[in-house]
């Protein structure tokens, strides 16, 4: 094993300096289990993609079967594939409004960039907004309608014609107009710390967009599929987007992204020119049958309604702890803001020794990232609760 870490530091290229380098032999439901015999409860979840925990069996049935019938046949959009049209059909039933035709990609970023040549082409104006503290993705397109430009500032020129306004402001939504392709937004924004809107601020963006003809996109790669105890976070609000984006856990742990819309907004990409947006292996069917079954059993079992119960139990908890300012969140998406900020990556380190696997945020310091599979039960909160409360004790004395 001692081999396979150095070639890992060898031959992958590094994100960070400083990588968690961890070896996982096996994962498994809401632990993630090492070559010497570790059982670490993860609690993020490979960043909300396994809402239905690792090695759930009946995903992996669905995808042993799709494997024995066949793999990659065609380019999408052109040949009748089972399951992709049994996932998209699924998708359609339970998406907001009339958000019924999806298109399916490999990653949440390439289903940005789709839906921001959707805004374009449909619309026939150039303009988009997005927000301050967002993050959508790191493709050149995605990375353009950023919130951070710290991140930006080493691929610049990005893309034009694209304008920031401040998160969880009226006022500034004033400036969405006539010349406005689609403002694309996160309903919680996720890497700048779980920042969760106002009541009024959503349902005043739809109106805003419905008056002056920009398309609405919500990207719901990271709060959808039930995380925040409700299939897609804009239900809280009671808001329709003209064009929702989902990824991560859409997958069932498996690479996939999508994006859905209304179906005259859609169809503009099969003329003028015809194959104007295309994509070799998005909506693999391996992939899609793995998402159609994890959809299946995140109904069947409940777990959007475990996802409300366990966040606020888990949420409740937390904020009581010693060292802790807030907790921010919907469902089990949380953000876990300290007294002192600085203590941040001790409290990770203790956690990580305690067997827990809890994370940050790219964009905000002194945050901790909550986020188990929607499977976790009460016994395994508690246990997470009790770790951090004793991190949180020994980073102070550190």
């Amino acid at each position: 094993m001692s081999d396979l870490s150095a070639d890992f530091h060898r031959y992958l290229c590094p994100t960070s300096a400083e990588p968690l380098g961890l070896i996982i032999e096996r994962a498994e439901g809401c632990f993630l289990r090492t070559p010497e015999g570790r059982n670490i409860l993860d609690f993020v979840s490979g960043i909300a993609v396994s809402n239905v925990g690792h090695g759930c069996p009946e995903i992996l049935r669905a995808i042993t079967a799709q494997v024995e019938r066949h793999l990659h046949i065609m380019v999408y959009g052109e040949i009748v594939q089972e399951a992709q049209v049994a996932l998209a059909k699924h998708l359609a039933e339970i998406a907001p409004g009339d958000c019924s035709m999806t298109f399916l990609s490999n990653s949440g970023a390439e289903a940005i960039e789709g839906a921001l040549k959707l805004c374009r082409k449909a619309t026939g104006r150039a303009r988009i907004v997005a927000f301050e503290g967002a993050y959508h993705g790191d493709t050149l397109g995605a990375l353009s309608i950023a919130g951070e430009p710290r991140y930006q500032k080493p691929f610049a020129p990005l893309l034009p014609d694209v304008d920031l306004l401040p998160f969880d402001m009226l006022d500034p939504l004033r400036a969405i107009d006539e010349r406005v392709a689609g403002v694309v937004i996160e309903p919680i924004q996720g890497e700048a710390g779980i920042r969760i809107p106002s009541s009024e601020f959503l349902p005043a963006l739809a109106t805003r967009c419905g008056e002056v003809g920009a398309l609405l996109v919500l990207d719901e790669v990271q709060t959808g599929i039930g995380r925040t105890g409700r299939w897609f976070a804009c239900e809280h609000w009671d808001v329709v987007p003209d064009c929702v984006v989902v990824a991560k856990a859409v997958g069932g742990g498996l690479p996939l992204g999508a994006f859905i819309a209304r179906p005259e907004l859609m169809r503009t990409f099969a003329a003028d020119p015809p194959f104007a947006h295309v994509t070799t292996f998005g909506g693999h069917p391996v992939s899609c049958a793995a998402g159609l079954a994890a959809l299946r059993f995140i109904h069947e079992r409940g777990l959007i309604a475990n996802a409300e119960t366990m966040g606020r139990y888990l949420g409740s908890a937390i904020s009581d702890l010693a060292g802790v300012k807030e907790v921010r969140g919907l469902g089990l998406l949380l953000g876990v803001v300290l007294e002192e900020p600085s203590l941040t990556q001790a409290v990770l380190e203790l956690a990580l020794e305690r067997d827990l696997l809890v994370g940050g945020f790219l964009y905000a310091e002194g945050v901790i990232r909550i986020a188990p599979p929607l499977v976790v039960s009460r016994d395994l909160c508690d246990r997470a609760i009790e770790i951090l409360a004793e991190s949180l004790k020994w980073a102070r004395r550190r």
